[in-house]
């Protein structure tokens, strides 16, 4: 597959193993206001977005869901998939229409088991993943709910 067909966030694995995780995918497309999945359900699925955005919330007891972050075109959506239990931390709505490449979960940890240098580059690459959403769901948070906020500027 070629670096114009391949979605940019599986870029920054090998060409090697990049191509054979996308031999794995298949393309979906969801509406608008589509709940892909809910905080504390089974990770069995990951998807790159190729086109649309999706929100991350999380619940907050006795509040609305918090947005955490809104992602776009060429990232990844779903880490949880990698780690046990295999459980969301987010949940995930999309906000327009999505155009993205869907994984099944098991097949691709089954290819990563088979291949450990291809499973610790698809391990580095979602724990940046999931380093980045991490520091947005703290800064979220503090700027919903801290007295002063996080201090960022934006």
């Amino acid at each position: 597959m070629t670096t114009a067909t391949t979605p940019r966030s599986a870029r920054k694995l090998p060409a090697v193993y990049r191509g054979r995780l996308i031999s794995l995918a298949h393309e979906v497309r969801y509406p608008a206001g589509t709940r892909l999945f809910s905080e504390g359900g089974r990770a069995d699925h990951f998807w790159i977005i190729d086109s649309g955005t999706v929100v991350l919330d999380m619940r907050v007891p006795g509040r609305q869901a918090a947005v955490i972050e809104t992602l776009g075109a060429g990232e990844l959506l779903g880490c949880s998939w990698l780690y046990r239990p295999y459980s969301r931390r987010f949940g995930a709505r999309t906000t327009g229409p999505v155009c993205a490449h869907e994984f099944d979960a098991e097949a691709v940890r089954r290819m990563c088991g088979a291949d450990p240098d291809m499973g610790r580059s698809i391990a580095l690459w979602v724990g940046e993943s999931m380093v980045r959403r991490l520091g947005a769901a703290r800064t979220r948070l503090l700027d919903l709910y801290a007295p002063c906020g996080s201090g960022a500027r934006g």
